[in-house]
């Protein structure tokens, strides 16, 4: 095994709090911070970032500012890992042990000129492409009850400050796996605004951009084999440090307030329209982990290498990538669907990741609609077959009913329809879109419970069109 150590080629006295990181876990590490890394490596800057959270994570964060900011990205294949030392970071904060005021008050500094998100899906509190006014957090916020609980209230916080204070727009560019995450967050942000200060939305509608990006590196959770990975190639212990992929994409809309960070000059594609990106990376890459999630852990499987290694199971991959997701995109210029499922399914392969089915399984409900659901639709109006896309959903269905609890905000209203009676309607008419045709996905249902998931599978092979 080969070992290449690279510290930080640039200087970090001359950084200052140019950008805030909000969900600042895993993901934040290894992906945007190292398009930052290499652009401050290649042409400089004084881009530093402040890394957030807004409930749990205090401890890594702590842990984070002991290292002073500094952490290494292993980038691991099957034969080399490659320990780079990242030091863009140059803060922490979070509302428990800085107060409440902190965040905001970052925002409205002038150093200030971005806000990356990476905080889920859920983390938007939206339905519909709106910000949803029923949500709990949502509505303790616009109470004003306590401290901004949600992403969204503490970023308008900061913004009605920052414009009280006379300040300039920012750009707040979300990093989550959401179609058109930028319209979403502006949606958020200004829905919350316009419910608390019309003025303000005002004023944010004309000076923040939210420009939508498409976000691909496979960042699992660590695990006790990644840490002494880490350890045997630093010749000590890292424990900040994050495993991933060699592997990395990130296509961000051209739409920004001012100069942009030098994400480009670390690798990254500014483009007119995200979308076609998007598309094709939530269909193929996350609707596949999605039904591997769910599938590979009813076949007995851990991680998504493990399902690489059934070939039963990677044919089935590779079936719902181009036969049933590939027909619903429109393919960005020069793109090769064929070669880009293959692509996937060798990083699927990866051992060294250990990317847990279990992990990739939490809060499904908020990943189903635009990974399986969107993609359904469209077979349906063009009358394809989605037989593949059933049974994923089926196996989701099924594990609800069966497999351990996996974390999601409706888990006890899903775990109960799924175990009742009609566990297909009960679950769809929770989370599913209206109209629906149920039927396929109830034959999958019926075909897994009583004749098990490999033979759900191989029938779906066996019935395959030619």
């Amino acid at each position: 095994m080969t070992h290449t150590l690279i510290p930080v080629p640039y200087d970090t006295k001359v950084l200052r709090p140019r950008i805030l990181h909000i969900g600042f876990g895993a993901f934040a590490r290894a992906h945007p911070m190292v398009y930052l890394h290499h652009g401050l490596e290649k042409v400089g800057g004084d881009w530093g970032v402040v890394a957030a959270r807004l409930n749990s994570g205090v401890e890594a964060l702590t842990a984070l500012d002991k290292a002073d900011g500094r952490y290494h990205v292993a980038e691991a294949d099957g034969e080399t890992t490659c320990l780079r030392e990242i030091g863009v970071l140059i803060k922490t904060l979070h509302p428990a042990r800085d107060g409440a005021t902190a965040l905001p008050n970052l925002i409205a500094s002038p150093d200030l000129s971005l806000i990356l998100l990476t905080i889920t899906e859920k983390g938007y509190c939206t339905s519909g492409g709106k910000l949803d006014l029923s949500n709990p957090c949502i509505q303790a916020d616009l109470r004003r009850d306590a401290a901004p609980q949600t992403a969204i209230a503490v970023i308008v916080a900061g913004l009605a400050q920052r414009r009280t204070a006379g300040g300039d727009g920012l750009t707040i560019l979300s990093c989550d796996n959401q179609p058109e995450n930028g319209a979403l967050t502006r949606a958020a942000v200004l829905g919350f605004a316009r419910e608390t200060d019309s003025e303000l939305a005002e004023w944010i509608e004309a000076s923040v951009c939210f420009p939508s990006s498409m976000v691909d590196r496979i960042v699992p959770a660590m695990s006790v084999q990644g840490h002494a990975l880490v350890s045997e190639g630093l010749g000590r212990e890292d424990s900040n440090a994050i495993l991933c992929e060699p592997f990395r994409q990130w296509v961000i809309e051209d739409s920004f307030v001012g100069t942009p960070p030098p994400f480009t000059e670390g690798g990254a594609m500014l483009v007119p329209d995200v979308r076609p990106f998007e598309e094709m990376k939530l269909r193929m890459l996350n609707g596949a982990h999605t039904m591997l999630a769910w599938v590979g852990q009813l076949m007995g499987y851990e991680t998504v290498s493990d399902c690489m290694g059934d070939a039963t199971l990677r044919r089935a991959t590779r079936q719902l990538m181009l036969s049933e997701q590939a027909p619903t995109l429109t393919l960005p210029k020069g793109a090769d669907i064929a070669h880009y499922a293959d692509d996937l399914l060798v990083r699927f392969e990866n051992t060294r990741l250990k990317h847990r089915l279990a992990q990739i399984a939490m809060d499904s409900s908020q990943k189903m609609p635009q990974r399986l659901f969107a993609p359904i639709a469209d077979n349906i109006d063009a009358e394809r077959d989605w037989s593949m896309e059933a049974l994923a959903v089926a196996a989701w269905i099924v594990g609800l009913r069966n497999l351990d609890p996996i974390a999601d905000p409706h888990q006890e209203a899903l775990r109960e329809a799924a175990r009742g009676s009609d566990p297909v309607a009960a679950v769809l008419d929770l989370v599913g879109p209206g109209e629906l045709d149920s039927g396929p996905i109830r034959a999958a249902y019926e075909r897994i419970s009583n004749h098990g998931m490999l033979r759900a599978l191989e029938h779906n092979l066996e019935e395959m069109p030619a």
